[in-house]
């Protein structure tokens, strides 16, 4: 298998080589150059397994075998694929249970919480940590991953990575855009992980890592890769989740799945589209967004207009130029086809806080500032809509990473994962960058 980039077909890499280098020598992302034919009865078959559909999606050792069938097409041939088993062993070691909400649970939500950061990036960031450990060898120069982060990305990178000989990382995160806990899991792990306070915003961020990543004089000197999503290293994985889920909901109800996904940066977006296009039964995909509308106003006008990033509640979705539009355009050239495969919406602060609030009540559920944009997507759509099909709500983090907004809200407080609450012991340091490569550039020399 070879990837493509989506600027230039005739740029091209192999599986360990799109891992290793994130961005593309071009500048563009790296796509399959084919899309392959999986057995998708065997995989359902493989679901009956399970006591019952809500155990096969949570189960961590079955998304570890799910996982391990899913990828193996894109790692054939490869130096990973002997160990992809071992690889998605290590990664997947914790659960992604599918929670009903309704009865009959024609309304569900999908926990990507409860993995050692709390958060749904510690999917692909285990398992691209993983891979790049067993591509290092002792002659290997030491390899730096950059990392922008909205909020959850950097913690759960951080996390996959601190301690691994000939790693090290620079994580890069907008000063004063990200809640104190997300801001304790990005600047508390010293050893082989830095932190870096960008005086800017996370489009901010993420234009110094594409630039740093092209920069002659620092890949004259330093072997360097990304871990946002932009690496295929981190999209692949996160279709695991998506498969296990909507083969669970196929079992249970012989229904395809329709998914509502809080999207930034639209990584998780597109893990979900891409699980689609393998073959899983999964039907309808929304993506909810906050108040930064660039996608929702693209797929209503067919201007893409990125614009600069808003400060919001769910902050790790402050993102003004989401990075995999491009592979989602690359995917659908034809405007119509690409309105066809996805929905949008936005919402704003108060909606928010009132779905929270909502969530809390009706269901006794504490979510995140995240999870509830796509709770108040759901509630917008048609009953028509609604009563169609099974919905699936995506919940990309814990609660607790957001207590000082979700706890007013609520009235009670809220009980922080045991992970979390270690950090809090950890000391935190971190460097003040400007938002210029020249800055990042001395920093990292």
């Amino acid at each position: 298998m070879r990837f493509l980039s989506t600027r230039d077909a005739r740029v091209s890499a192999d599986f360990p080589g799109a891992l290793t280098q994130g961005l593309a020598p071009d500048g563009g992302l790296y796509v399959p150059e084919r899309w392959p034919a999986l057995d998708t009865a065997a995989l359902a078959r493989a679901a009956d397994a399970g006591d019952s559909a809500a155990a096969f999606a949570g189960s961590a050792g079955r998304l570890a075998g799910l996982g391990a069938q899913l990828i193996a097409p894109f790692a054939a041939d490869s130096a990973l694929e002997p160990a992809l088993a071992q690889i998605t062993a290590e990664a997947f070691d914790f659960p992604a249970p599918l929670v009903p909400l309704t009865d009959q649970a024609r309304l569900s939500v999908l926990e990507l919480f409860h993995g050692p950061t709390a958060a749904f990036k510690d999917f692909g960031a285990r398992f691209l940590a993983a891979c790049l450990q067993r591509l290092r060898t002792e002659a290997s120069a030491p390899l730096l991953m950059l990392v922008a982060t909205s909020g959850d990305t950097g913690g759960a990178v951080a996390a996959a990575f601190h301690g691994r000989p000939g790693v090290e990382v620079a994580v890069l995160y907008p000063r004063g855009l990200v809640s104190p806990t997300q801001e304790r899991q990005l600047t508390c792990w010293g050893g082989n992980v830095r932190a870096f306070a960008v005086e800017g915003t996370f489009d901010d961020c993420q234009r110094l890592v594409k630039e740093a990543l092209r920069d002659p004089e620092l890949r004259s000197h330093r072997a360097l890769s990304s871990a946002n999503s932009i690496n295929l290293g981190r999209l692949l994985p996160q279709t695991v989740y998506y498969a296990a889920a909507s083969l669970a909901v196929w079992r249970g109800c012989g229904e395809p799945a329709s998914f509502i996904v809080p999207s930034g940066n639209l990584g998780n977006s597109l893990a979900c589209i891409w699980a689609r296009r393998l073959g899983m039964p999964i039907r309808e995909i929304v993506l909810a967004h906050n108040a930064n509308r660039a996608v929702p106003d693209y797929l209503g006008t067919g201007r893409w207009e990125p614009r600069p990033s808003i400060a919001t509640l769910a902050s790790a979705m402050d993102v003004g130029d989401p990075s995999n539009m491009e592979r989602l355009r690359a995917m659908y050239p034809d405007f119509e086809q690409l309105r066809g495969a996805v929905s949008a919406g936005s919402v704003d602060d108060a909606a928010i806080r009132t779905r929270i609030r909502e969530g809390f009540e009706r269901y006794g559920q504490v979510w995140c500032p995240h999870t509830a944009t796509a709770a108040e997507i759901y509630e917008r759509l048609s009953p028509q809509r609604r009563a169609a099909g099974r919905w699936v709500l995506v919940a990309t983090a814990h609660a607790a990473k957001f207590r000082e907004i979700v706890e007013p809200v609520i009235g009670c407080s809220v009980r922080v994962p045991p992970a979390l609450e270690r950090l809090f012991s950890r000391p935190v340091r971190c460097t003040a960058l400007a938002p210029e490569l020249a800055a990042l550039r001395r920093e990292l020399s």
